[in-house]
C-alpha cells in the first residue's frame, strides 16, 4: 500500500457512512418526548407524551372528570437515541407499553395496552400533544389568542380526499364547554366522546394533521390508527388522538402512530401515510 492511501475496505465503509442520510433522534424525560434531527432546527420538537387517558362522554363534561390518572416511566433507551420503550400505569390496572423508533423521515409508535385488573377500565381515547409553536415560527409569548390565529395558518388537515386545508380555512365553531381550539371528528366517531372544545362541522378525510416549518421547507405531521379526533389546541399544539375503546379484564388492544418529518412535498407525505395506514 502506498503511503497516504486508504485500504479499499476502509474507504468503502467511509463512503457508505457519508452517503447515509442522518436520521431523527428521540429522547424522553418527565412526560416530554423530544424529537431532533434534520428539518427540526436547533430546538427540535416536543410532544407531551402522554397528556391524558380519557373516558368516553367527554365532550360536555369537566376535564378533570374525563381524565384517568396515569404514570409513565422509561423502561429502555438506546445509546444512539433511535429507540425508546415506555410504560404507562393507568388507574384501574391497565398497563400500556409504548415502543418508539426513530427513522430517517418518521418516528414510529407501537402501543400495546393490557388490562391486568379485575374490572373494566374506560380508557377510551388518548392524547399525545405535539407542540409546534417553535417549529412554525408562530410562538409569540404573551399573545396566546393572536398566536393561535397565526399558527393556524401554518397547520392543516385533509378534507374531501386529498384537499390540504389550512386550519384557518376550515369551518370553525366557537361554542363549547371550554372556549378556544378546534376539534375535527372523523366519520363513525361519536361526537359525545371527544375533546370538550368547539367541534368543527368539517369531517377529516384521513388521520393526518400537520404543519409547515417557519421557512416552509419542512412538513411535520402526526397520524394514528385507530384515531378518535384531530385537534388544534390553545397552547400552540396539534393532536391526532388515538383510540383504545376501553378494556375489559384481561383484554389487550393495540394502536400505531407516526410522526412524519419530510421536505415540503405534500404528495410524498400522502404517499407515506397511505403506505403506513391504508395499505392492506
Amino acid at each position: 500500500m502506498n503511503k497516504g492511501t486508504l485500504p479499499l475496505a476502509f474507504l468503502a465503509l467511509f463512503l457508505i457512512g457519508c452517503s447515509t442520510p442522518p436520521g431523527l433522534r428521540v429522547s424522553w424525560e418527565e412526560n416530554m418526548l423530544r424529537i431532533d434531527g434534520p428539518g427540526l432546527g436547533t430546538d427540535g420538537v416536543e410532544v407531551w407524551y402522554l397528556e391524558a387517558y380519557c373516558r368516553r362522554g367527554s365532550t360536555d363534561r369537566p376535564w378533570g372528570e374525563t381524565t384517568i390518572p396515569h404514570r409513565t416511566e422509561k423502561l429502555e433507551a438506546s445509546p444512539d437515541n433511535s429507540f425508546l420503550r415506555l410504560r404507562c400505569q393507568v388507574e384501574g390496572g391497565v398497563e400500556v407499553v409504548h415502543e418508539i423508533r426513530a427513522g430517517t423521515t418518521d418516528v414510529d409508535f407501537r402501543v400495546v395496552a393490557t388490562n391486568r385488573g379485575s374490572e373494566h377500565v374506560d380508557a377510551h381515547w388518548v392524547q399525545p400533544c405535539m407542540r409546534v409553536g417553535e417549529f412554525t415560527g408562530r410562538n409569540r409569548q404573551g399573545h396566546v389568542l393572536r398566536g393561535e390565529e397565526e399558527y393556524m395558518e401554518k397547520c392543516f388537515i385533509f378534507l374531501d380526499g386529498d384537499d390540504l386545508t389550512p386550519l384557518h380555512r376550515t369551518r370553525r365553531a366557537s361554542e363549547a364547554r371550554y372556549k378556544g381550539g378546534q376539534v375535527y371528528v372523523p366519520a363513525g366517531i361519536d361526537r359525545d366522546d371527544v375533546n370538550p372544545r368547539p367541534l368543527s362541522p368539517d369531517v377529516p378525510s384521513n388521520g393526518l394533521i400537520g404543519c409547515f416549518s417557519a421557512d416552509d421547507r419542512t412538513i411535520l405531521a402526526m397520524a394514528w390508527e385507530p384515531y378518535q379526533e384531530l385537534f388544534q389546541g390553545v397552547i400552540l399544539c396539534i393532536h391526532s388522538d388515538f383510540r383504545l375503546g376501553g378494556l375489559a379484564p384481561g383484554e389487550t388492544k393495540t394502536a400505531k402512530g407516526k410522526i412524519y418529518v419530510v421536505d415540503n412535498d405534500v404528495d410524498r407525505l400522502l404517499e407515506l401515510y397511505r403506505r403506513d395506514f391504508e395499505a392492506r
